[in-house]
Formats: structure tokens, sequence, C-alpha cells
């Protein structure tokens, strides 16, 4: 018998709350199953997965209008609680509902009010399931018989004391490290100590430090791991090329940004007689030097993304792995898996094989030169160094052209949006913000990758093997019921009904909308209907490419699920998947989807919290300053304001001094009840810089006069 059984009967059988005996003998147990029975019973009630009450009454948390969820803090104090695996809104928890819990706690939640189709439920929560926050990044202040530390995230509310002899030798405006050793109550603000002082506040890389710690972000590999990655050899040796098709007599290249050290993915484009084309992608064969539940594979499964925080990176993988052996680098021999495709002229793969290889790329390209060649900014200079390869790079940018091209035909989705980048100083200060270029050196590769991602997942997938797949699940109906609400006040509308929207209808919507004042916002407004992306071992395809198949392949030194794949590919090319090894892969896979997912999202949010410190220290400089951007989004407390260099801020309600605006949710914007004068999304608007505060990651704007 197992913990999903019990789940299983009371989801079938809700009607009622059970026993601890009569919900044994409804389930039709045997007495040998009773201290297995009980056992679960404590598990699942330990994870809230069911209510034992103090009258012994057993049922699913809904039964009893209590719902479990992650906590998440306004900075006014009250709370909203995410409910997990009910389709309902989020509920309101007042502050003096909360229990003590912190901002991310996992919390059970009673509703003490239940909302309409319009309307969130409220609650109290009644227990704290889980606690998030076990360690705390903030400044250390000193008084005279106790220390407190000021949380970093300011979502926690409350600053936590510090006896004296807990401080661990920190000193007024230290940045610091507290382990919590009382949670709060009430009235009472949590206590802890000191556990790592990271540095003065304000020195040199002290606040990209500060959100290392903050997201978990396990910053040095340990000694073992770093021993046995000390044991990998540096070279290739022509031993290990054995039985690998040999590429290293084609004109193989890499395609990076100037500063990349991690190269996991080369290309190579051939012009076929027949007129179609033949791509290789070879990617790093990193599963050769990491060897499944090795030191360095439980490591890497433990991080499963590389974190780039602007000049400093996370590894997955040690940099003796991740910028030497495995990294593509120019005019050495590199152990390569790769998928070649022949790809016709409608940008169709015809044939393609996944292959283990060697390669030795011919040239270290970068974007911004590939792209200064393909878009008419050829140099003598350029021309001189790179003659050889200069007829595979226009074959590159036909062949790119064609496979977009039939993405574009069957209307995968295209959020044109600028990425953001930023410039730091050799002191970490922002020196300068502004849209990132997205030129045909990075579309080139983008294209390639994306053929050869999906080529691979279809070939797994016909094979019926244990894999991980990279979906994006269908949006949910009641986001596009939501999102056509919207679009229907700008004189828009998705072509098909919430329960059967296609790619195709978000893809024309955006090309309506290109050009128009409201494009950026309506762009906004479409990405936010839709779920996130996830790994998973199901093949349930990817909406927003519009692909029945889709996997992650293409860089395995700073992706998990990428080595996963890898692993799970080369196994099959010798061989080796037997029933047993096929059932073992099964959970693997599982694990590996359920992980990597989770340290994504956590990638994301600290790698968006540096942008947005940044951004902040930046605008610093500019106190005072006027600019010009559009109203990105509208709050019942102000407009949101995106700049021509994508930093948003914030023009508070209350600045708006010339009338009293109300709020219109429907329509999304703010309207002067004597002038009846509005600000609306998308609308052009003239700011001043009034403030900027990096801790707190907030800008404040002014209206110009």
């Amino acid at each position: 018998m197992k913990r999903e059984d019990i789940l299983s009967f009371l989801k079938e059988h809700n009607e009622k709350p059970y026993t601890e005996m009569d919900l044994f003998m409804a389930m039709g147990l045997e007495p040998i199953d009773r201290s297995t029975y009980i056992a679960h019973l404590e598990a699942l009630a330990d994870e809230s997965k069911i209510i034992m009450t103090k009258k012994g009454k057993i049922a699913l948390p809904e039964f009893f209008q209590i719902y479990v969820g992650k906590v998440q803090i306004a900075m006014r104090g009250f709370g909203f609680v995410i409910v997990e695996n009910v389709e309902m809104r989020d509920v309101f928890i007042p502050s003096d509902a909360l229990m003590g819990a912190m901002n991310g706690d996992k919390v059970q939640v009673k509703l003490t009010k239940v909302g309409g189709p319009d309307q969130k439920s409220e609650g109290e929560v009644i227990k704290i399931v889980e606690r998030a926050n076990t360690l705390i990044v903030g400044i250390y202040e000193e008084s005279k018989n106790y220390g407190f530390v000021v949380p970093d995230d300011k979502k926690l509310r409350k600053d936590i004391f510090i006896s004296k002899n807990m401080t661990l030798g920190a000193k007024q405006g230290d940045k610091v490290v507290v382990e919590i050793s009382k949670w709060p109550e009430d009235r009472r603000n949590p206590e802890g100590r000191v556990i790592e002082v990271l540095g003065a506040s304000g020195a040199p890389g002290i606040d990209i430090l500060s959100v290392i710690r903050t997201f978990k972000l396990p910053e040095v590999f340990s000694s073992k791991v770093l021993d046995e990655a000390d044991g990998i050899p540096s070279e290739v040796d022509e031993s290990m090329t054995v039985g690998r098709e040999d590429f290293r007599n084609y004109r193989v290249i890499t395609i990076d940004g100037k500063d990349a050290k991690d190269l996991d993915d080369a290309v190579h484009v051939i012009k076929l007689d027949n007129g179609h084309y033949e791509l290789g992608v070879h990617i790093a064969d990193v599963t050769h030097y990491v060897k499944e539940r090795s030191k360095i594979d439980k490591e890497a499964l433990n991080r499963a993304t590389s974190v780039y925080l602007l000049n400093r990176v996370v590894p997955m993988l040690p940099e003796r792995l991740s910028n030497g052996i495995c990294s593509l680098n120019p005019q050495v021999n590199r152990l390569t898996l790769s998928c070649i495709m022949e790809i016709d002229g409608h940008g169709d793969v015809v044939k393609h094989r996944i292959v283990e290889s060697v390669i030795k790329t011919v040239e270290r390209m970068n974007y911004d030169d590939v792209s200064d060649m393909l878009e008419g900014a050829l140099t003598p200079a350029l021309r001189d160094r790179y003659e050889a390869i200069l007829e595979d790079l226009e074959n590159m940018k036909a062949l790119a052209e064609k496979i977009r091209t039939k993405r574009e035909r069957r209307r995968s989705i295209d959020f044109d949006f600028a990425e953001t980048k930023i410039q730091l100083d050799g002191e970490g200060k922002p020196i300068f913000i502004g849209k990132a270029e997205r030129r045909i050196g990075h579309r080139i590769i983008e294209d390639f990758m994306l053929a050869a991602n999906e080529t691979v997942a279809e070939h797994m997938f016909w094979l019926e093997l244990p894999f991980v797949y990279r979906i994006h699940e269908r949006p949910s109906p009641e986001k596009i019921e939501s999102l056509n609400k919207f679009l229907n006040h700008f004189g828009y509308k998705l072509k098909e009904s919430a329960d059967e929207v296609h790619p195709k209808s978000i893809q024309l919507l955006i090309e309506e909308v290109t050009g128009k004042k409201e494009e950026h916002v309506i762009s906004k407004m479409a990405l936010r209907s839709l779920k996130q992306a996830k790994y998973s071992p199901n093949n349930d395809g990817h909406f927003g490419l519009a692909a029945k198949y889709y996997c992650h392949f293409t860089s395995p030194i700073r992706r998990y699920p990428d080595l996963q794949i890898h692993r799970i590919i080369k196994e099959m090319i010798a061989g080796k998947l037997n029933e047993k090894r096929i059932q073992d892969l099964k959970k693997i896979v599982e694990e590996v989807s359920i992980i990597s997912s989770e340290k994504e999202r956590n990638a994301e949010l600290a790698e968006r919290d540096v942008d947005d410190m940044k951004m902040a220290e930046y605008m610093k400089a500019h106190i005072g300053e006027t600019f010009t951007g559009i109203i990105s989004s509208v709050t019942s407390f102000g407009l949101f304001i995106e700049l021509e260099n994508t930093i948003e801020g914030l023009l508070r309600v209350d600045d708006l001094d010339d009338d009293y605006y109300v709020y219109d949710e429907v329509r999304l914007q703010l309207v002067g009840e004597r002038t009846r004068k509005i600000y609306a999304l998308g609308d052009e608007i003239t700011v001043v810089v009034a403030d900027a505060n990096p801790e707190l990651r907030e800008i404040d704007f002014e209206l110009a006069q």
C-alpha cells in the first residue's frame, strides 16, 4: 500500500470525514497493512496533504475549507496565500491573521469568507507547515545591550533580535547572514544568531554576494567535488575518439558572446548538391566526464543550473570542466554529441542522426562580428580574418531564415521584448543600462538550437524511452477570458474560444498590434496570461513554440536536464537500455524534472533581483533628471513607467496632485474625478526621477512639469 492510495481514495470519497478505523475498513485494507497505514497517515498529516482533527476525523484539507499554500506578505503587512493543487484565486490574509507566518512560508489557511467569481476569499493562517526563511540576509545594527538585523527582504517586515554573544563580531552596518533560533509570534520579533559576516554594506561585491546568500545559491564547490574534478583529464586523448564520428575536418565554429567562457555548442552548415542544407549542431559531451551518481553529478543536480549575476557566475560544474575540457574552445579536440540534420527549402528536417562525435572548431566567433559581416558591415579586417568561413556564414544566414520562416508559418509566439543590457565597472557599479541588441548572429544560433532541440525530442519520443521534455502547457481558460476582457477595451479579440486557444491566435494578436501605441502593453498582458515553461517526463508539447516535441539538448554545461538526456541518448546509442535501466530512468527523469524546474525559478528570481538592484543603483545618479517612458502598468496606488532604457519605476497616485484620481480596475486606468483626465496603459509620459533605493529595489518618479 502507498500513500497515494490513501489520497486517491479520499479524492474519490470526499463527501464526508472518516475516523482512522472507518477509513482503514472503507479502503478494504488487511491487518498486515495496519502499521504502514498509520505511518502513511502521520506523514500525510505532517505534509498537510490530509487533515486529522482533534476529534480524530480525517479528510482532504479542502473538505474543512482548509487550503495549503505559500504566503506572500505585502509591504503594508497583509498577505496572500497562493493555494497549491486547487484551482482557486489567492486567499487574502489580514495582517492580524498571519499567526507569525513570514514571507514564503508554507501554511494552512482556513477560509473565513468565501469569495465570488471576481472576489478573493479571505482566511486566517491556522498552522505553519514549513518555514521558508531559516537563513536571512540583512544589515546588522547595534544598540547598547543587544543587536538586531534589518532583513534585505522588506516583506519579512520584522527585525531579528541578536543577543550580544551571538553577533560573530559583526559591526554596525555590516551585511550578515542570520540563522533564526526563535520564530516570531504576533507581538514578538524573531531571534537569531549571526553565522556569517559578509562585509561592510556598500563595499564592492557585497550586494551581489548578499543576493547569492538570500537565494541560497551554492557559491563554492566542496573539496571532494573539486578533488574529483582534478582527476579529470584536461585534454582529449586520441584513444577517447575511437568509435566516434569524426568532424575534425569540417569547418565547425562556435558563436557566443565576447565574454563567454563556457562554450557548449558549435555548428557547421554545408550546402548539399540537392539544394538542401546539412546542419550539424555539436554539443559538449559532458557526460563522458561526469558519471552518474559521481560527486560532481550529485552536486550538478543539486544546483541544476548555472546562475548569471552580471559580473559573477554561480556555475553548475567546476571551472575545470565548464571553462576547460567541456568547453568547445578553438583549435583543440573536443568530445561532443551531435545532431546532424538535412533540412530542405521549407525548413523541414527530412533526415537526421544523433551520434557521439569529436570536433575541432576552426574559429571562436562572437555575435557582433558575425552580425557585422552578415548585416553589410564587413570591414577589410573582418574579411581577411574570416575569409575561409564567409561562405559558411552566408549559408548559415540563409538556412536560419528558412527555419525561422517555418516556425512563423505555424505561428509560434514571438514576444519581441528588448532584453536589458547592464554594464558594470571594475567595482561592480552600473555604468550603462539599455536595450540589448538581438542581431542576426544571435538569431542564427537561436534558430539552430531550436531545430536541434525539436529534432532530438521527437526522435526520443517515438522510441518511447524515459526522457526530460521541456513543456509549455496551454493557458487556463480563466486567464484567456481575462485577457479577452482586457483586449476588448482596445478593440481587439482573440480569434478562438478560451478553451481552444492556439498559439496562432496569440501570435496574430501580436502582429496586429505591432507598431501601435498599445503594442508593448498588450504583448506584456498576453505574456502574463501564459503559463511558465517547465521540465517534465511527459511530452505535453510546447505551446509558445507551437511545437509538439521539445527538449533542452544544447547546454549540458549549464543545465542539468540537458546533461541527463545526453546520458539517456548515449545509453540508447550504445544499446544499454534494458528493462531494469528503463524502470530506473523513469524515477530519475521525474526527480530531475521537479528539481530542475524549481532551481530554474529560483535562479530567475535571483537574476531579476540583481538586475532590479543595479537599475535602482544606476538611477540614483540620475535623480532630478527628466525621462520619457510609457505607462506599463496601472494600479490603485500609482502608475509604473517603463523608460526607453528598459528601467521601470513608480509614479505614485499621491503625486498626481492636479486632481483626485479614481482607479478603473476594468479598463486599467486612472481617471481624474474633476478633469476626467485619463492615464492609461501604453500612454507616453514624461517623468522626473525623484528617488532610487537599491536596498528596496525601488525607483520613484514624479510627473514632469
